[in-house]
């Protein structure tokens, strides 16, 4: 079984600064693609940042230039750095990660998996 823990949401001032992080435990043999979305009530989910397994970053044209994801494949974690934070990323943050897992002998599949997120709030 795969799990991921957020942390390091929490209230900030209109263009401070946060840092979310989110680790992935468990059983399982890789992980391909890790990202974090956001969502607000009434709204659907929608991609903040993106990084694959070899590095390469992808990012909504509304955080991008103010947030920074990279991750550590060797403590399968992987952040989100925020700064100058707008009343507009109010929401509530998750982590995603695409994972292989071994079904049985050699075989494998790959699944996406879910924080339960991490309540950020700019407001001042």
């Amino acid at each position: 079984q795969v799990q991921l823990v957020e942390s390091g949401g929490g209230l900030v001032q209109p263009g401070g600064s946060l840092r979310l992080s989110c680790a992935v435990s468990g059983s399982f043999v890789t992980i391909y693609s890790m990202a974090w979305y956001r969502q607000v009530p009434g709204k659907q989910r929608e991609l903040a940042a993106s990084i694959t397994d070899g590095g390469s970053t992808n990012y909504a044209d509304s955080v991008k230039g103010r947030f920074t994801i990279s991750r550590d494949s060797a403590n399968n974690t992987v952040a989100l750095q925020m700064f100058r934070l707008k009343p507009e990323d109010t929401a509530v943050y998750y982590c995603n990660a695409k994972v292989a897992t071994i079904v049985w002998g050699n075989v494998r599949r790959v699944d996406g998996y879910w924080g339960r997120g991490t309540q950020v709030t700019v407001s001042s």
